[in-house]
C-alpha cells in the first residue's frame, strides 16, 4: 500500500513539474603554433620546391621526411580552421563588474524551462551554482512560496519564470538587446513568445510518445535528477507511465495529429525564421536563439532529438548554438 501511494505521488508531482515547467588554454597554444605555417607561405613554397627538386633525383628517404612534414602541416592548418571557426562562434562576455556575487539555480536538469534560463547564464558566461530539487518532496525549495521551477535567487533576490528571469538579468547585466545591424527587438520577442507558446509543447508528445521513449526519457530524468535510489525505480517506471497517458492528452490539447511530424515543422519554422542567417541574431545569437536552443538541449540526443535532426535542417544552426554557448558557466560543488 505505501509503495503504491509512492508510485501515484510521483507520476502526479513528475506530471506538473514536467508539464509546469580549460581546453581554452589549449586551443590557445595549438592556434599560435598552428598560424606560424597558416601565415608562412615561403615555408610552403620551400616544400613545395623541395619535393619536386627529390623526385627529379634527390634522396627517396628525404622525399618520405619532407611529404610526412607536408602531411603535419595540412593537419595542423586544418586544426586552425576549426579553431578558427569556433572562435568565431565564442561566447559572448559581459561587464564582469555587473555580475552578482552569487547566482543560484533551482531546477530539474532535464525541464526546458530551466534550459533556457542555463543557456543564457553558460552564452553570457555568469557563474552559477544549480541545486537539483526532488520533485516528489521539493524539500530544496521549501522555503519558496513559489513551487514551481526555475527559481533563480540573484544574490538573495527571488526571480521567477524564465522569460521573466531572462529579462531581468539582461538588464542587470546591462545586455544590449540586439546584436544584428538592424533593429529586430519585435522578431526577437515574437520568437521567444513562440517558444513558449508552441515549440515546448511539441516535447511531451514525442519524448514520451511510446512506452520505450517514455522510459528513455525518465531514465535521463532519473540518472541526472536528485533521487534516493528507491524513488529512482518508483519514477522512472511509475513516471514513464504516467507521463505516457498524459503525451496523448497532450496531443489532443494541442490538435496534434502525428508527433513527429508537429516536431519537425517546428524545427522547419525555425529554420525558415532564420531566412539564410547564422543566427536570428545576425551573426552572434540572440534571446531567442538562446531560448529555442535552451528548450531543445535536453531532448537533442534522445530518440526524439536525433530524429528531428536527421528529418529536418536544424542540425547547422542548432551546432552553432552548441560552439557560440560553449562550456557550462555553472560552478561544480
Amino acid at each position: 500500500m505505501r509503495r503504491a501511494s509512492t508510485l501515484a505521488a510521483a507520476s502526479t508531482c513528475l506530471s506538473r513539474a514536467i508539464l509546469a515547467s580549460s581546453e581554452h588554454h589549449q586551443y590557445n597554444s595549438l592556434f599560435h603554433a598552428a598560424s606560424s605555417y597558416a601565415n608562412a607561405g615561403s615555408s610552403r613554397r620551400w616544400f613545395s620546391t623541395s619535393i619536386r627538386s627529390i623526385s627529379s633525383g634527390g634522396s627517396p628517404g628525404a622525399a618520405k621526411v619532407l611529404l610526412s612534414m607536408s602531411c603535419l602541416a595540412a593537419s595542423v592548418a586544418a586544426g586552425v580552421s576549426l579553431l578558427r571557426e569556433k572562435e568565431a562562434y565564442a561566447k559572448e562576455p559581459v561587464n564582469r563588474d555587473l555580475i552578482p556575487k552569487e547566482i543560484v539555480l533551482y531546477q530539474y536538469e532535464s525541464c526546458p524551462f530551466c534550459n533556457k534560463v542555463k543557456a543564457f547564464l553558460d552564452y553570457y558566461d555568469v557563474p552559477y551554482k544549480a541545486v537539483e530539487v526532488n520533485p516528489l518532496s521539493k524539500k530544496e525549495i521549501k522555503w519558496s512560496d513559489y513551487k514551481k521551477v526555475p527559481i533563480l535567487l540573484v544574490d538573495g533576490e527571488q526571480l521567477q519564470d524564465s522569460s521573466a528571469i531572462i529579462d531581468q538579468l539582461r538588464n542587470k547585466l546591462s545586455i544590449n538587446k540586439s546584436n544584428s545591424l538592424v533593429d529586430n527587438d519585435d522578431e526577437e520577442k515574437k520568437w521567444r513568445q513562440w517558444v513558449d507558446d508552441h515549440l515546448v509543447h511539441m516535447l511531451s508528445p514525442n519524448i514520451y510518445r511510446n512506452t520505450s521513449e517514455a522510459l528513455e526519457s525518465f531514465d535521463y530524468i532519473t540518472s541526472n535528477g536528485n533521487f534516493s535510489f528507491t524513488e529512482k525505480y518508483t519514477v522512472k517506471y511509475g513516471g514513464a507511465a504516467a507521463m505516457y497517458f498524459v503525451s496523448k492528452k497532450l496531443k489532443k490539447k494541442y490538435n496534434i495529429t502525428d508527433e513527429r511530424t508537429a516536431l519537425y515543422e517546428a524545427a522547419e519554422t525555425w529554420v525558415d525564421a532564420l531566412d539564410g542567417r547564422e543566427f536570428l541574431g545576425g551573426s552572434k545569437p540572440n534571446l531567442a536563439d538562446l531560448a529555442v536552443f535552451g528548450v531543445l538541449r535536453p531532448i537533442r540526443y534522445l530518440s526524439s532529438g536525433k530524429d528531428m535532426v536527421e528529418h529536418t535542417r536544424i542540425d547547422e544552426w542548432y551546432t552553432r548554438m552548441e560552439n557560440a554557448v560553449g562550456e557550462s558557466s555553472r560552478i561544480k560543488a
